[in-house]
This record gives structure tokens, sequence and C-alpha cells, in this order.
């Protein structure tokens, strides 16, 4: 039976971006699609990063859930991508009952315990740390193009970087105690992912046990270098999920 069948109600995707990005980041994987979505914003995007500065995860989630409640199906599936991962996890774990399904699109899935930091292998770790203490949140333009945007386009590689909104330090040093979601579960690996490699990835599938591994032959964005693809994933797992 899929997790559409069994019930008069249609099961919702809520989308949740990585560091920095619009959630509008999702349009062209969203436009077609036969589900309800939610393309799920972080609080205080509009604000100066000194207001942001002090939000912790816990104040990201609360922001997600309220949208979540304000938005309608009752039960829906996670789709995260990068940092948003650790978001879709915490609030995969508070909505046992709503939860119908968890996607991880080249996300972080710490261990039990850990945060967005504790995925990176020790020296990047060390170095994203420090570069958090003494920069901030968001990396050099030369940075961005070499790492989120290597296989976009230069006109969608403006965008992200004329786009790019830091995001409070908690959100990646933050700990959170969840296990895996008890639900039908895939990880979309990025094969030509610069900002998690695969390797860093398959570290990932292992923390989260998947019962389906993807691939798409991308960069770390692939819901603007193939859209066509990773909407034909989801709509994969909404049909075939158990």
């Amino acid at each position: 039976m899929s997790i559409q069948e069994g019930t008069q109600e249609k099961i919702g995707l809520v989308f949740l971006s990585g560091a920095g990005l619009d959630s509008r980041i999702w349009s062209k994987v969203v436009d077609g699609l036969e589900y309800p979505h939610l393309m799920a914003t972080y609080p205080r995007r509009k604000d100066s990063m000194e207001s942001r500065k002090k939000l912790s995860l816990d104040d990201y989630v609360t922001h997600v859930k309220r949208q979540i409640d304000e938005w309608g199906p009752r039960r829906f599936v996670i789709v995260a991508h990068s940092l948003g991962g650790v978001i879709g996890l915490r609030l995969a774990s508070e909505w046992n009952d709503r939860l119908a399904g968890y996607i991880s699109v080249g996300a972080a899935v710490p261990k039990n315990g850990g945060s967005f930091l504790s995925v990176l292998p020790f020296p990047q770790r060390m170095l994203i740390s420090t570069i958090l203490r003494i920069i901030g949140t968001k990396p050099p333009e030369a940075v961005i193009r070499a790492g989120l945007c290597s296989d976009l386009s230069a006109e969608q590689t403006a965008e992200i970087i004329n786009g790019f909104t830091p995001e409070a330090v908690r959100v990646y040093t933050d700990r959170i105690k969840v296990s895996p979601p008890a639900v039908p579960t895939l990880y979309v690996k990025l094969t030509k992912d610069k900002e998690f490699s695969p390797s860093l990835q398959n570290k990932m599938i292992s923390n989260l046990s998947p019962q389906w591994v993807r691939s798409l032959n991308t960069g770390h964005l692939p819901m603007l270098s193939d859209p066509d693809g990773l909407r034909a994933i989801l709509e994969e797992f909404m049909i075939n999920a158990r």
C-alpha cells in the first residue's frame, strides 16, 4: 500500500532549504507536482543580521512548525536539503503522528546528539568553526561559486550570491537528540556535489539508514540544475513508499 492509500486526505510535502537560500529555490521542483506543498521559510529573513544572530535551532524549528500548522494537510513528507536536514530531523521527532515520510536531498544527518558541524570531517569542522567565529555565516563569493554553484549557469549563480542570507550560528552548532524517523525514508545522493562530497554523503546515508537511496548527477543544488530529475524522484517516493 502506498502512503497515499487508506485515506482520502492528500499527503503534502514540506520543503526545507539549505543555509542562506530562499525558500523559492524549490519553485521549479514544485511546479507540476500533484501534491500539496509548503516551501517553508526561516525566521526573520528580512531583518538585519544583528537581529537574527541570537536565534537558536529551536527558533527555526518553531517558526517552521507554525507554518505547517497554518498550512492545511494533516500528514506530510519532509524534504530537507543540506543544513535543512538538521531542522527536518528535529521536526520529524516532534510530529510522529503527522509525518508520512522523510527525504534528504544532499542533507546533513547527524548522529543522535550531534549538530550540523559534527557531520563534517575533523579538519573541515575546525575550519568552519573558526570561520563562523571570525567572519560569520556568509561564505566569500568565491566559495559560494565553487561549492553551492559548481554546476549552475552564470545567471543562477548570480541569483544565489545576491540572495544569500546568513543564518544564525547556532543553527550550525546546536545539537539535536533525535534518531532517524520511523517512517519511509529516502536519501538523494548528489554525485557531483562540491559542498557535501559523495563520501560525506555516504556517511549521512549510514546515519539515516534509509529504505531507498537514489542518485542525481548534479552539484549541491539539484532543485536548480535538474529540477525535473528531482521532481521525478519525489513523485516516485510518494507512489512507492510503504
